[in-house]
């Protein structure tokens, strides 16, 4: 088996079709994918369909924008395996995307009267698949720079973080309510990169209401990380999971299946 249980399409802030990625897993020999858009499950019946005709199996899969509250910080919250009308899951996570396309509409806005050359019309064209316009997709518009580049990392910080015209973020779900509903939907619930976003001391209180594993495998954990995800699984009898977090021109430099779950992983299909 290899699985790569983290990748992202144009459904949210990827650059790359579903067939598209699924014929990359198949060059590259991966057997189970999961496609992990952010906030919504609106690809799965294409992934479902073009999966068949590569010979891989797909598992549903999303990664969910949450917060914690108590430590003032994001933490991402992977579902996978869940019932197909993921009936809890929309109903906290279609708010959010209404909330994330209002304020890109917002950043868009701004970036106008600063004085930038933005065509709003073409942005959402970019982002019809989604639904959702994405910071990703705002770039796209004002560089051509490619995402790894120095250039387009110091334009996105200047405009979208700190004192940038366009900083700003939306109201997250509270990260227990994300992992209830992924639960209640009958789903996986496992923590996303806690090396990325520490979020190791909150996994033994996600515990307490359900949470089923923590990723391991993942290109921004170190070694330290991966030692950190093996003790808390092993405490707490957690599943370790693994993926590229592949995003296509919109992100890190990897390709489909360079990373993928442990060997240890099982999820059923």
């Amino acid at each position: 088996m290899k699985a790569d249980l983290h990748v992202h399409s144009y459904y949210s802030d990827g650059s790359d079709s579903v067939a598209s990625i699924l014929q990359k897993a198949a060059q590259a020999n991966v057997t189970h994918i999961s496609f992990v858009d952010h906030d919504t499950i609106a690809g799965w019946e294409e992934i479902h369909s073009e999966s068949k005709a590569v010979d891989i199996i797909a598992i549903p899969g999303i990664e969910i924008s949450a917060y914690d509250f108590k430590r003032n910080r994001k933490v991402h919250v992977l579902g996978y395996n869940f019932h197909r009308d993921a009936v809890h899951i929309q109903s906290i996570c279609q708010p959010l995307l209404e909330r994330r396309h209002a304020q890109s509409l917002w950043q868009i806005k701004q970036l106008k009267l600063a004085g930038y050359s933005l065509d709003t019309d073409r942005i959402i064209e970019s982002a019809k698949h989604s639904g959702t316009v994405y910071k990703q997709h705002i770039m796209k518009e004002l560089t051509e720079q490619p995402f790894t580049s120095a250039a387009y990392q110091k334009l996105y910080k200047d405009l979208f973080k700190g004192h940038g015209v366009a900083a700003g973020d939306i109201e997250y779900i509270d990260v227990f309510d994300a992992v209830r509903a992924i639960k209640l939907d009958g789903g996986l619930a496992v923590v996303a990169h806690p090396g990325q976003l520490d979020s190791y001391d909150l996994i033994p209180e996600l515990v307490e209401v359900g949470l089923d594993g923590i990723e391991r495998n993942h290109f921004d954990h170190t070694a330290e990380d991966i030692s950190r995800v093996e003790e808390l699984a092993e405490k707490y009898q957690l599943v370790m999971t693994g993926g590229t977090d592949f995003h296509g021109a919109f992100g890190s430099d990897i390709a489909v299946g360079d990373i993928v779950s442990p060997s240890c992983t099982t999820v059923k299909v």
